[in-house]
C-alpha cells in the first residue's frame, strides 16, 4: 500500500518540476496501447544517428579497457579539447583547469544554483525557457523571476527587458541562444547591449549561466555569438555547452561547462565526485573526436540544412491554419505557434473557466488543447506551461520539436489542422474526461 505520512517527502521535493517531453510518453504509450498511430513531435531529440567515426573511437576505447573510473572533472584530452574550441569560436582564452565535463548539460543548471544561489537569492530565466531552469530555481531555495518572451519580437528580449528585473537580489542571470523552445536567437548587438547593463547593474558576485547546447544549430546564415566574448564579461560567465543536439548524441550524455575561474571549476568538480563519479570516459573519447575530427563538420552542416528546410515547411503549414500564427525561428529545432485563436474556436477558453479552481491550477486551456490533439487527434506535442509555469497564464501556444522526418511532420501538421477546427470533437472529449474525473 502507498504510504500516505506527510512526513515521508522532504519538503523541497514539492518544489522540484519535471521535463514534460518524457513525462507525456505515458499518455503516448496509453494511446498506442489503444491502437492509435502517434506522431511524435513532443521530444526534442535529432532524428539522425551519431556519426561512425563517434561510435568507432568509443567501441575502440571500451576495447581497450578505457571504461573505469576516471578524473571526476574531466579527462585532460577532453577538457584540452573544449578549451581549444571554446577559445576559438569566442575569441577567448580558456584554460583546460577552467572546464568541468558532465553527463549531458543538466547538472551545471544544478551545480550553478548550488553554488551560488542561496535561499531567497534571485534568478532571472527566460520563460518560455527549458523547463529545468525554473524547476531548479524553485528547488534549490531560490526567487524565480520570469524574463517572459514576446512572439511579436521574435521571442528575442534586450537589455532593456533584462535591466526591469534586475535587483539587488539578482545572482544569476539566464541565457539561452540558440532558445528551446522558441528558437530564438540573441544577435551579437543584443549581447552587447545586455552586457552593458549586466556590467553596470550587478556587482562582481552575479553570474551570467550562458545555455549553448544549440550552438551549432542557426540558419539564414545566421552566426551564433555568446556573452563570454564581450569584453568584460568573461569572467562573470558559466559557459555550457554538450554534443546531444549538434552531434546527434542524446544518450551518450556529455557536456560541459567552461567557469570563470579555475577555484569555481574546482566547486563543480566536486558537485560532480558527490553526484555522479565521473563522466565515462570512453565517451569523452567520442566527444574529443566529434569536436576534432574535419569528417564531422559537413555531417553537422548538413543535419543543419535539413532542419532549415523542415522549418521553412512547417512554418508556412501552421500560420495557414485558421486561429494559428507562428514565428520563424532562427535557430535550434522547434517552432512555436500561438494557438489563441484555436482556443477561442473550439470553446477552449470557456471549457477551461468551468474546471474548479484546483484542475484549473494545474492545467491550461493550451494543455487541454495539447492533450485532445494527442487523445483524438494522435499528435503528440508541448503545451506552454511545459516551459514555465510562473506569470504564464494567457498565454497559449504549443511546442513542435522539428527533428523528426519531413514526411512525419506533415502527417502531424494535418492532423493539428484537423484537430484545430474539431470543436464537436473538443467538447465529447472534454465531456468524458470531466465525467471520469468527478
Amino acid at each position: 500500500m502507498p504510504v500516505t505520512s506527510t512526513r515521508l517527502k522532504a519538503d523541497r521535493i514539492s518544489r522540484l518540476g519535471t521535463e514534460n517531453a518524457f513525462k507525456i510518453g505515458v499518455d503516448i504509450r496509453r494511446c498506442e496501447a489503444a491502437g492509435m498511430k502517434v506522431v511524435k513531435l513532443n521530444l526534442g531529440e535529432p532524428d539522425f544517428n551519431s556519426a561512425a567515426p563517434i561510435n568507432e573511437i568509443a567501441k575502440r576505447e571500451i576495447d581497450r579497457g578505457n571504461s573505469h573510473y576516471c578524473d571526476p572533472q574531466g579527462i585532460l584530452p577532453l577538457r584540452e579539447t573544449v578549451a581549444r574550441q571554446v577559445s576559438r569560436t569566442r575569441r577567448l582564452n580558456v584554460e583546460p583547469d577552467e572546464v568541468v565535463v558532465t553527463p549531458g548539460a543538466k547538472p551545471p543548471i544544478f551545480y550553478t544554483m548550488l553554488t551560488y544561489v542561496n535561499a531567497g537569492d534571485e534568478v532571472i530565466y527566460p520563460s518560455p525557457g527549458f523547463p529545468i531552469y525554473e524547476s531548479c530555481v524553485t528547488f534549490c531555495g531560490g526567487t524565480p523571476v520570469p524574463l517572459h518572451l514576446e512572439e511579436s519580437r521574435g521571442f528575442r528580449f534586450t537589455a532593456t527587458d533584462i535591466e526591469r528585473l534586475i535587483s539587488p537580489r539578482t545572482k544569476v542571470i539566464i541565457l539561452n541562444s540558440p532558445s528551446n523552445p522558441t528558437g530564438g536567437v540573441l544577435t551579437r548587438q543584443d549581447l552587447d547591449d545586455i552586457a552593458a547593463v549586466i556590467r553596470a547593474r550587478c556587482d562582481d558576485s552575479v553570474r551570467v549561466y550562458s545555455d549553448e547546447v544549440y550552438e551549432h544549430i542557426v540558419f539564414d546564415g545566421l552566426e551564433h555569438a555568446s556573452i563570454a566574448s564581450v569584453p568584460g564579461m568573461r569572467e562573470r560567465t558559466i559557459l555550457v555547452s554538450g554534443h546531444s543536439k549538434s552531434y546527434a548524441m542524446t544518450g551518450w550524455r556529455l557536456g560541459y561547462a567552461v567557469l570563470p575561474h579555475k577555484e569555481e571549476a574546482q566547486i563543480f568538480k566536486n558537485l560532480n565526485i558527490n553526484i555522479i563519479s565521473c563522466t565515462p570516459p570512453f565517451i569523452q573519447m567520442a566527444g574529443k573526436e566529434a569536436l576534432e575530427n574535419p569528417a564531422i563538420e559537413p555531417l553537422v552542416a548538413d543535419m543543419v540544412r535539413q532542419f532549415q528546410t523542415r522549418r521553412d515547411w512547417v512554418v508556412r503549414a501552421l500560420n495557414e491554419i485558421p486561429g494559428v500564427t507562428c514565428a520563424t525561428p532562427k535557430g535550434a529545432f522547434y517552432v512555436f505557434p500561438n494557438i489563441g485563436g484555436v482556443c477561442e474556436s473550439l470553446g477552449l477558453l470557456d471549457a477551461y473557466a468551468t474546471l474548479p479552481p484546483e484542475r484549473r491550477a494545474r492545467t491550461s486551456p493550451s494543455t487541454l488543447f495539447q492533450l485532445f490533439a494527442l487523445y483524438r487527434h494522435g499528435v503528440a506535442t508541448m503545451d506552454r506551461n511545459s516551459f514555465g509555469r510562473i506569470g504564464a497564464e494567457g498565454r497559449h501556444f504549443l511546442r513542435l520539436s522539428t527533428a523528426t522526418d519531413l514526411d512525419s511532420l506533415k502527417d502531424g501538421v494535418r492532423r493539428l489542422a484537423e484537430a484545430a477546427q474539431d470543436r464537436k470533437g473538443f467538447e465529447d472529449y472534454f465531456r468524458e474526461v470531466n465525467t471520469s474525473c468527478r
